[in-house]
């Protein structure tokens, strides 16, 4: 698979922007139980509202590489390397790249996709990295931990994070349709001026 250099620059930028968003927050948790509260979902979610599926999937799998090969970027200790797969929520993690894409992929279903869409291709993500994240939760802390953890539990302890990702997937769609309108429009002065 070919990257053109602005493709490459758009990914390794949007990868260092997540491991910014994840390491500046990391110092402001706030955690409602056992899992602080986290800003990475909503920059999933806009990597694909903003970059589309394919580089903005690439970008989230670069960032996520680069915390498994030891650079400290992830949000929780032990902030990177290897030995952050058997972390119970390295699952959340593992759904970022698909998310990416999955936001993508619904944007570009549509030619002028409006902010209903944006919300629901959104919510969509969110629902992917959900759906990693707890699967990986479910069997880490049963089979690995050996701890017994009910569906139902689980679903019960997400309930206050999933309503908060609702509305960072709201606050990422409006985000997101007025980057890429604000991009469109600068490619089209750009194109218009050099006729």
């Amino acid at each position: 698979m070919k990257f053109t250099t602005k493709e490459m620059a758009l990914v390794g930028m949007m990868a260092a922007f997540t491991a910014v968003v994840a390491v500046v927050f990391r110092f402001y948790p706030i955690a409602f139980g056992t899992v602080p509260f986290s800003v990475l979902p909503f920059v999933v979610v806009l990597s694909g509202g903003i970059l589309g599926a394919r580089l903005g999937a690439w970008s989230m799998l670069v960032y996520v590489m680069m915390g498994l090969v030891g650079i400290p970027v992830f949000s929780t200790e032990p902030f990177g390397g290897l030995v952050y797969i058997l972390k119970p929520t390295f699952g959340f993690l593992l759904g970022y790249a698909p998310a990416a894409f999955a936001v993508g992929y619904i944007l570009n279903k549509k030619e002028k996709p409006g902010l209903v869409t944006y919300c629901l291709a959104m919510m969509a993500g969110m629902a992917v990295i959900y759906l990693f994240g707890l699967t990986y939760l479910y069997f880490m802390t049963n089979i690995y931990l050996d701890q017994a953890l009910a569906v139902g539990m689980m679903l019960k302890g997400m309930a206050l994070f999933m309503g908060l990702d609702v509305i960072k997937s709201v606050a990422a769609a409006v985000v997101a349709k007025m980057v890429v309108q604000r991009l469109a429009g600068i490619l089209e002065t750009r194109n218009s001026r050099s006729l």
